[in-house]
């Protein structure tokens, strides 16, 4: 009797994994990877080399490993759609399950990425975005608009409230992530921070150190009034920081930069550049697979994540719980 019986319970337990297997359900506990094991995800960063982008890529890594995925990172040697758009044109090509990408420009990206979505390719947008609202299932980035905020509060902690003149130096409009730095910053000086009067319009630096150097010291003989500036990323802030310094305003015009590469670190210690706002590049590529594979394996996929930021300074780089954020060289 106890055979038969014990006949019967593996009978209805190879029934019930029998039910399960076809039912196309997932089991219970599982992960947003499930059955994405050997898909191909390619990640087209903004600009190859680029510590954040580096940063992201190691992110992106770790959880593609996880979940056994084929990840391929591409990206243009310089920001710049018309590099990027080729590299979307044969990515098209090769038919991936997914994408994940930092679009180079708000309208130009978005042609080429609606044709890889619509050939049936899941696109995660990371880092920047694109106008078009149809294009990607999930969009992460950091809140940018609050990362500039937080720049115009950094400069007026730096200058003790002083009153005088303050510039934007940033890239090159029509990037979301650094028009949305400039936006929150501008509207923090018009709304918290009054005492500063923005010295003009935002002045693009278009990703050239030498240009960033060379806005700021004509900036320097036009405003001699001017205490502080905001560089929205890498490339405008080692310009910047080396304008002040060729023009003898060291430490009195105070530079707040956005991003933490380790070039970056090294102006930080060295006192040319005060402050810097640090982004999650790492947990943008991290999440950006977790989305993607969710999108891959039907479950829900959060359609917007803002990532968080912090203020770096000389005095806080030492703490562990703020040098974690300082961007990777390599993986």
């Amino acid at each position: 009797m106890k055979r038969v019986q014990a006949a019967r319970r593996a009978t209805l337990i190879a029934g019930l994994l029998l039910v399960t297997a076809c039912s196309g359900q997932a089991p219970a506990g599982s992960t947003p990877g499930d059955g994405v094991a050997g898909q191909k995800i390619v990640l087209m960063v903004g600009v190859k080399g680029d510590p954040f982008y580096v940063s992201m890529e190691c992110g992106a890594r770790e959880k593609a490993t996880q979940l056994s995925i084929d990840l391929q990172v591409q990206g243009p040697d310089k920001f710049d759609a018309t590099l990027q758009n080729p590299l979307l044109d044969a990515v098209a090509a090769s038919k991936p399950a997914a994408l994940l990408v930092a679009p180079n420009d708000v309208i130009a990206s978005a042609n080429p990425l609606k044709k890889i979505q619509d050939a049936g390719a899941k696109v995660i947008l990371v880092d920047t975005t694109v106008d078009d609202p149809s294009i990607g299932v999930s969009r992460i980035a950091t809140d940018n608009k609050l990362g500039g905020a937080k720049a115009a509060e950094a400069l007026n902690e730096l200058t003790g409230g002083a009153t005088g003149k303050v510039l934007v130096i940033s890239t090159d409009p029509g990037v979301s992530s650094v028009d949305a730095r400039v936006a929150g910053f501008e509207e923090a000086v018009k709304t918290r921070f009054t005492n500063f009067t923005l010295a003009g319009p935002t002045q693009y630096s278009h990703n050239s150190p030498q240009e960033a150097a060379t806005i700021i010291q004509a900036e320097l003989q036009r405003s001699p009034d001017l205490i502080g500036v905001f560089a929205t990323n890498l490339f405008s802030a080692q310009g910047t920081a080396a304008g002040v310094r060729s023009a003898g305003k060291g430490g009195v015009v105070k530079v707040v930069g956005f991003d933490a590469g380790p070039d970056q670190i090294k102006q930080l210690k060295a006192g040319d550049v005060q402050a810097l706002v640090a982004q999650k590049p790492y947990d943008i590529g991290f999440q950006g697979i977790e989305q993607a594979a969710a999108a891959l394996s039907g479950k829900t996929v959060t359609q917007s994540i803002a990532t968080e930021s912090l203020i770096v300074t000389a005095d806080n780089i030492d703490d562990p719980a703020v040098a974690k954020y300082v961007y990777k060289s390599g993986c």
